[in-house]
């Protein structure tokens, strides 16, 4: 399968908007990619919990087909967990899934 991973660590809104949204959903729907993953990792969890475009930003990413993991233990920490769960995030511990995506052929995007 022609995979992408997007490992999101950045809270710059401008790159969410302008890159990881943008082209994450039409490069599923031009065909780039046969899936795309996005895993919210660190401080990034916390700017989607508390920032209504960025909310709407990933509300269009999932509609577009887009999936979306975040890691629990950094959601726990910035006690959004719950938040991120009702907006439909896979929340779970990323470790082991994260390292197993590396040590795969599939692609790995980090911002």
């Amino acid at each position: 399968m022609n995979k992408l991973n997007i490992l999101w660590t950045t809270t710059n809104k401008d790159t969410v908007i302008n890159m990881i949204s943008m082209y994450s959903t039409n490069a599923l729907s031009n065909g780039w990619w046969e899936k795309i993953n996005i895993i919210v990792w660190g401080e990034s969890a916390k700017l989607i919990a508390e920032d209504d475009q960025i909310q709407l930003e990933v509300q269009k990413m999932l509609t577009a087909g887009v999936t979306i993991e975040a890691c629990r233990a950094c959601a726990d920490r910035y006690g959004v967990s719950s938040i991120l769960e009702k907006l439909e995030l896979d929340v779970k511990y990323m470790g082991e899934p994260l390292t197993a995506y590396i040590k795969s052929d599939e692609k790995m995007l980090s911002l």
